[in-house]
């Protein structure tokens, strides 16, 4: 047989569905697993929501729409970025596809050509790194560490750049550290983008979960020269609970938009118009929803936070948005815990999902391998059993 595709080969498998395969799998076996690895929230859709898309199938609306999706959803998209962000865009600046995740490859695959640079700071969502390298680009890892609050700095930006770059992936709030870039932090590096002529790809998919009534700053709101190199990616998935409704969408400069349009007219064209209908609703309709899902988010992050932080040997920052915790291993790692060696995230994850079915995701796959993440997005009771059985489990570290 011929030899297969080489950059298809190289693809890794994601470790976030890995590890929620895992625990499904438990969960089908009877056994009292707990997950903590996906991002998806626990809430179901609202009902104003799934009402729009049956009401959708009833009137017909089952037919193909433009590749770059419907005017309607277009139109709400560009009334949420300026209701919620203050940043004006023409529908002929959107396009939607199925979900943020195809948003953002398809975004790469239009930036860029063969040996193009793209600068990604770590930690770093996991598949940011296939997708550049799915795409012909080379990812350029730039350390933005504990001590700097996972953040990158307009210094260490501008050492990365070379005559090859052609972008930055900036995730904002991040996952999976769950930190907010402040305005100021932004503009800081946007005058570096702008100064040295590369893209910001811009992935603010969890730009309604910010907390303790701090502000969110779209970074494409910091003028003309900002947004003109902007490629704005955001979806319904995660503040609306419609992670299976598959819509994302780009916000960008028109020339951008429509080699976007033009791609995914030849991939996958337009996504499910029944989804559209039902995405045009939830930008545009009542955002009470929203607000109660953060609220509810935003307790389950301080109690975890607070029960990992009374533990020994473990630690982590308060994150200031998203639904993730990054737990710190640094008392851990070296030293075994019931007979397991614990020499990097990995060992770490597979002894607790083990010994305490509790499913986390190693940090090796953000590219920080001292740090395994945990996600809120599930009920109390279950971040209360979680917790109670790592506390229970790092008793027994020697």
């Amino acid at each position: 047989m011929k030899e297969l595709s080489r950059i298809a080969s190289a693809i890794a498998p994601s470790s976030t569905l890995a590890i929620n395969n895992l625990y499904k799998q438990m969960k089908a076996e009877g056994k009292d697993a707990l997950g903590f690895g996906v991002g998806e929230p626990d809430f179901n859709t609202p009902d104003t929501i799934k009402l729009a898309g049956i009401r959708a199938i009833i009137d017909n609306q089952t037919r193909y729409t433009a590749a770059s999706g419907t005017q309607e959803l277009k139109e709400s998209i560009c009334l949420r970025l300026r209701e919620d962000c203050g940043v004006e865009y023409a529908p002929a600046e959107i396009a939607a596809a199925s979900g943020a995740k195809h948003s953002l490859y398809i975004a790469l695959q239009c930036l860029l050509n063969p040996g193009d640079e793209v600068i990604l700071p770590v930690p770093y969502w996991v598949s940011y790194i296939e997708m550049i390298r799915m795409s012909g680009g080379i990812p350029v890892m730039v350390e933005a560490g504990h001590e700097q609050d996972f953040k990158i700095t307009p210094e260490q930006l501008d050492a990365a750049i070379t005559d090859k770059t052609k972008a930055i992936i900036l995730n904002n709030p991040s996952n999976p550290t769950g930190m907010v870039y402040t305005k100021e932090e932004l503009q800081a590096l946007a005058d570096v983008c702008v100064a040295r002529d590369i893209y910001i790809i811009a992935d603010e998919i969890y730009y309604c979960l910010v907390y303790d009534n701090k502000p969110f700053t779209s970074i494409a709101s910091l003028g003309d020269d900002v947004k003109a190199h902007t490629i704005l990616v955001n979806g319904v998935s995660k503040a609306y609970a419609m992670t299976g409704w598959r819509i994302g969408y780009t916000a960008a400069p028109a020339p951008v938009t429509k080699l976007i349009s033009n791609y995914l007219s030849h991939s996958t064209a337009a996504p499910s118009t029944i989804s559209q209908a039902a995405a045009a609703e939830a930008f545009r309709g009542s955002q009470e929803s929203v607000k109660r899902m953060h609220a509810a988010f935003e307790a389950r992050r301080n109690y975890m936070v607070e029960r990992m932080n009374a533990i020994d040997s473990i630690s982590c920052l308060k994150p200031q948005g998203a639904f993730y915790v990054m737990m710190n291993l640094d008392g851990v790692m070296g030293r075994t815990i019931r007979g397991h060696a614990i020499g990097s995230s990995a060992d770490f994850a597979s002894a607790f999902v083990q010994e305490e079915m509790v499913a986390t995701v190693p940090g090796s796959a953000f590219g920080a391998d001292r740090y395994v993440r945990w996600s809120y997005a599930t009920d109390m009771d279950t971040i209360r059993k979680g917790m109670d059985r790592l506390e229970t489990f790092i008793k027994d570290l020697k």
